[in-house]
């Protein structure tokens, strides 16, 4: 595909999509410039969601990142590029796992492994007050969800919902594994009903907490079932299906 020459976004699903390409949308924008129509009928606007690797342009999708191209009806439907890149860029909206490194005032300094540190602030927690602070250290492992996400300002995480309530987010304990992965995998792992988590969970019982920015908390009952469900997860990054079956059988039977 030639940089700067409009494709159909359709056509392109599933194929190999370069820096500089142009894709075009299969329906045109109305009034707001925001709203896309599907189809010729006169349905109502439905919002089509620009993913990552993707930006809007005058003539459509831009692409920015080397990957494939892929699409979801569901939701009014979306575009995104699949990469296997390490380097993460955070994107509104994300869950992440951040390590604090540092404490500035009333604000929490993360890693989250982008480019530069994402903010925390100590109301940023369930029932958190200006009296009821948490209790966060240097070096803990925070899980949230970033609320600011742009090129033209500092991350912002928060971990709290809508609704002030945590969702699972926060603290993670200190007594689990910690390790970095692809973002591919992180994607698989995040697929609804997916088979490596599946098969994972018929060996032992654990906790995991999987971050977009590429990095996994695990915690089971032993150590040694830590360590082997960890490599196993790195395992698959590398491995066909047939590959990791025959391994997950292996383990079954000892």
């Amino acid at each position: 595909m030639a940089a700067g020459c409009g494709v159909a976004a359709e056509e392109c699903v599933g194929q190999v999509v370069l820096p500089g390409d142009v894709l075009c949308l299969p329906t045109h924008p109305d009034e707001d410039g925001e709203r896309l129509r599907l189809g010729a009928s006169p349905a109502p606007p439905t919002r089509l969601l620009c993913g990552p690797g993707l930006r809007r342009c005058d003539a459509g999708l831009l692409v920015t990142k080397c990957g494939l191209l892929r699409h979801r009806q569901a939701g009014g439907g979306a575009y995104w590029v699949d990469s296997q890149q390490k380097r993460y860029v955070p994107i509104k909206g994300d869950h992440a796992i951040g390590i604090v490194t540092a404490k500035a005032g009333d604000v929490f300094k993360l890693d989250v492994g982008g480019s530069e540190q994402a903010s925390l602030s100590y109301l940023a927690f369930e029932g958190a007050t200006k009296r009821n602070r948490p209790n966060v250290q240097v070096g803990e492992h925070i899980y949230g969800q970033f609320v600011v996400a742009n090129k033209d300002m500092e991350p912002e995480m928060v971990c709290i919902d809508s609704s002030g309530r945590s969702s699972g987010m926060g603290i993670i304990g200190q007594d689990g594994f910690l390790f970095k992965v692809s973002l591919g995998l992180i994607r698989k792992l995040l697929a609804p009903k997916s088979e490596i988590i599946q098969e994972l969970s018929q060996l032992y019982p654990f906790e995991m907490v999987l971050g977009m920015n590429g990095r996994i908390w695990v915690k089971a009952r032993t150590v040694q079932q830590t360590l082997i469900i960890v490599n196993i997860l790195e395992a698959c990054e590398y491995m066909t299906a047939e590959q990791r079956k025959q391994a997950f059988a292996k383990l079954s039977g000892n």
